[in-house]
């Protein structure tokens, strides 16, 4: 009798053991962050270091096989992403360039996860400057994400609106930016709720906009109200806000602190 394995058998154990392994490493490392979390103020440099070591770590795992577990290892990425922007002190030193590999490894891993790819858009494009980067992730995963899915928070239509605000505001790329919202029109049309719908109708209507007025000003009010909607911290919400007011948006606070936008008539 062999007692050998196959060795298809045998990578594949081994890839399961790696990942459980990995997994629980990030478990326990977030459970320690998150009960014990680190008090001693570092330097630049060390949290420079912190960054380097982290960037080294991505690095490997981008050329790790998901050995079918790619869900639990977007899972752990994710988290990995939520740790990494919120450490506030060390973000202020190094700042965000670390967001495209969170979002690279989440999309490898597990491109129909839209609630983090929504959030690891952000990210990219408003924190790590990178909105290029942030489109190609997008792309690649509505490539492999349908119409329909179940999400926890977000529709998957909400992949092109995304893909629209970075192609509108960052990249200035209106024809770009016609296509996504018209495409994020469609998808939203296929669902039957009323915020669909609405949604739809408003994606169209800045698709009006920019074919009349590749320039216009409630367009990019429109997509900053999107990114205010969307906002992961208080410096996103403070970038936001400034947009909208620079290209003449009103923001009005509500008695209970809610925050809406309002264009004025003479805004085109």
């Amino acid at each position: 009798m062999n007692s050998t394995f196959p060795q298809q058998q045998l990578g594949k154990m081994i890839g399961t053991i790696a990942i459980i392994a990995l997994s629980l490493t990030g478990v326990i490392w977030l459970q320690k962050s998150l009960i014990a979390p680190e008090t001693k103020q570092l330097t630049p440099e060390e949290y420079e270091k912190q960054q380097a070591l982290e960037k080294l770590q991505l690095n490997v795992y981008k050329n790790l096989p998901s050995f079918g577990y790619g869900n639990i290892a977007a899972d752990w990425f994710y988290l990995r992403f939520i740790q990494y922007f919120g450490d506030g002190e060390a973000r202020k030193h190094t700042g965000y360039p670390l967001s495209p590999d969170y979002f690279q490894l989440v999309v490898e891993n597990d491109p129909s996860f839209v609630d983090a790819n929504l959030r690891l858009s952000v990210s990219t494009s408003l924190f790590a400057g990178l909105p290029q980067k942030s489109v190609q992730l997008l792309e690649k995963s509505l490539e492999n994400t349908p119409s329909k899915i179940v999400s926890p928070l977000y529709h998957p239509y909400y992949l092109w609106v995304y893909k629209g605000v970075d192609e509108l505001l960052f990249l200035g790329d209106v024809e770009a930016a016609k296509h996504s919202n018209t495409m994020a029109a469609n998808w939203a049309d296929t669902y039957p709720d009323e915020v669909s719908k609405n949604l739809a109708r408003r994606r169209r209507q800045t698709v009006e906009f920019l074919e009349n007025n590749p320039d216009s000003r409630v367009a990019q009010i429109g997509a900053w109200s999107q990114v205010l909607n969307s906002a992961i911290n208080a410096e996103a919400v403070e970038r936001a806000l400034g947009e909208i007011q620079a290209l003449g948006g009103e923001i009005l606070v509500t008695p209970d602190g809610n925050i809406s936008v309002s264009v004025p008539e003479h805004i085109d």
